[in-house]
């Protein structure tokens, strides 16, 4: 849960539950494109960054087939294991709620209903041979014991649990369990599939949270398992500021940030905007757009997030930047600052690596310590009159007015 204490003051490691997701996972690299010069055009047009072999590129392009893909209905199994060495305290029931459906309604808005994720928990604890202080379970697990348990977790539950039939597996150890470390969810990826009822699992999440649990974290989870990247900085010996990258904006950043929804780049790639959605900036000129707030629902019909939501300037063969609106509604509701949005978005990042970076268009100031992950990036939006130029790229940013409806009048011009 999150506490109401200046960032100073907070643990970072404690609030990074997904930390070891880029330094043990046994990872299943992204296929390798061979990038293309930057005015390059694909079926997304001349600004869709290439898929390149980084973990989790943010590349759109193409999409890595060995992900599944939120453009569908996806069946979820949340699977329950106790241990011999401690008998549960929380029912299933409580610990299904306390992710879903609110996991699920975060997606709903994320995707502007283009995407459900379904839930199906199985309401009782299927037990694993071994204590649980056995499998030696941490942030960064030892890979012989973390396959162990998976093994054992497997076991346990093929009887009875149909695989075949969903598209994602979290299995959820018992949190009162004394083997059973908190900061080690994640998701694992397999190098060489689990086998079972005829059915590859590629991946699974393991679920170590306490009851109640943190924020969001199981969206930020779930955004893996969609190939998404890790947006976190995991400094060295995990001492100082995790959100230099991001703050507070996207849950696979931060699953406590003010405004967790989803960049929009991140929904071109899942597929929950399209090519009409995205406008990508001519070279030279002056570009003058609409954005509608990245989480603001539809204003009318045509599917998707409807109105123009990202606008998105070439930088490089790998690199663009990447321009929306942020307002407080749907995910984005606790949002402490209103405006537009730029961030540097670099297809060759890998997880963890920086892929995404927010430009603080308000250096010299800060906003919201008393709840935001990163306050030096609280204030990253610009506000209706200001201007910027985008440091090393001499584009210059201005955000001319707000519509009535709350979308924002800006004005881009690449040559700065």
């Amino acid at each position: 849960m999150e506490r109401p204490q200046p960032p100073e003051a907070v643990e970072r490691p404690r609030l990074r539950r997904a930390a070891a997701a880029f330094t043990s996972l046994m990872a299943v690299a992204a296929t390798s494109l061979v990038a293309g010069p930057a005015a390059t055009a694909t079926a997304q047009g001349p600004c869709a960054l290439p898929r390149t072999a980084a973990h989790h590129s943010l590349g759109l392009d193409t999409w890595n087939n060995a992900y599944p893909r939120p453009a569908r209905s996806l069946d979820a199994v949340m699977i329950f294991l106790s241990f011999p060495d401690s008998r549960p305290l929380a029912t299933t029931e409580a610990l299904v709620a306390d992710h879903f459906p609110a996991t699920s309604r975060f997606y709903e808005r994320a995707s502007y209903g283009r995407f459900t994720l379904r839930a199906h928990p199985q309401l009782r604890w299927f037990a694993m041979p071994q204590p649980s202080t056995s499998y030696g379970i941490r942030r960064d697990w030892e890979p012989a014991r973390r396959t162990a348990y998976l093994r054992d977790a497997l076991a346990a539950a093929d009887p009875e649990i149909d695989f075949s039939r969903y598209d994602v597996v979290y299995f959820v150890a018992d949190p009162d369990a004394p083997g059973v470390d908190s900061d080690a969810t994640k998701v694992v990826n397999f190098d060489r599939p689990m086998r079972a009822d005829g059915t590859d699992i590629k991946r699974v999440v393991t679920v170590f949270e306490r009851h109640p649990p943190d924020r969001n974290v199981l969206a930020h989870e779930t955004g893996h398992v969609f190939d998404l990247a890790d947006l976190y900085h995991r400094p060295t010996n995990d001492k100082g500021d995790w959100d230099t990258y991001v703050g507070d904006w996207d849950v696979m950043g931060s699953q406590f940030g003010l405004a967790p929804d989803f960049f929009a780049w991140h929904k071109w790639k899942l597929g929950w905007l399209d090519r009409r959605q995205v406008s990508c900036v001519s070279p030279t000129g002056t570009t003058l757009l609409t954005l509608d707030p990245v989480a603001a629902e539809p204003s009318f019909g045509g599917g998707g997030g409807a109105g123009t939501r990202l606008a998105v300037v070439r930088t490089g063969t790998d690199s663009a930047l990447a321009i929306e609106a942020r307002a407080a509604t749907g995910n984005d509701l606790h949002t402490c600052t209103e405006g537009v949005l730029i961030y540097r978005v670099r297809s060759g990042k890998a997880s963890g690596g920086g892929p995404v970076e927010v430009v603080d268009t308000h250096p010299d100031s800060e906003a919201c310590w008393e709840r935001s992950v990163y306050p030096p990036l609280a204030d990253a939006p610009l506000e209706v009159g200001e201007t910027f130029t985008v440091p090393g790229e001499r584009t210059q940013v201005q955000v001319a007015d707000r519509t009535s409806s709350g979308a924002f009048t800006v004005k881009i011009a690449p040559g700065g």
